[in-house]
């Protein structure tokens, strides 16, 4: 059975991969927190590390959980004008 990877599982592998970089939301506590924050806050940073159990964005800052997110400009039709 294939186990589809989620989560800091899923950046983890994605950085393994060569990715030099994966926008994340992140957080110290849990995945679903770091999903939780972005109603509120702006916890995302570009990953790319991992290394000591922590990831690492491009200002050496750590997190022990990051989960992958899509960054896109939005379109003039996406915000109703």
């Amino acid at each position: 059975m294939l186990i589809e990877l989620q989560g800091s599982r899923l950046t983890q592998a994605i950085l393994e991969r060569d990715d030099n970089h994966v926008w994340c939301a992140v957080s110290d506590v849990s995945d679903e927190d770091a999903m939780e924050d972005q109603v509120g806050n702006d916890f995302t940073a570009c990953i790319v590390d991992f290394r000591d159990g922590q990831f690492y964005c491009t200002a050496d800052n750590g997190w022990f959980h990051a989960v992958p997110i899509e960054v896109r400009a939005l379109t003039q039709s996406e915000v109703g004008f």
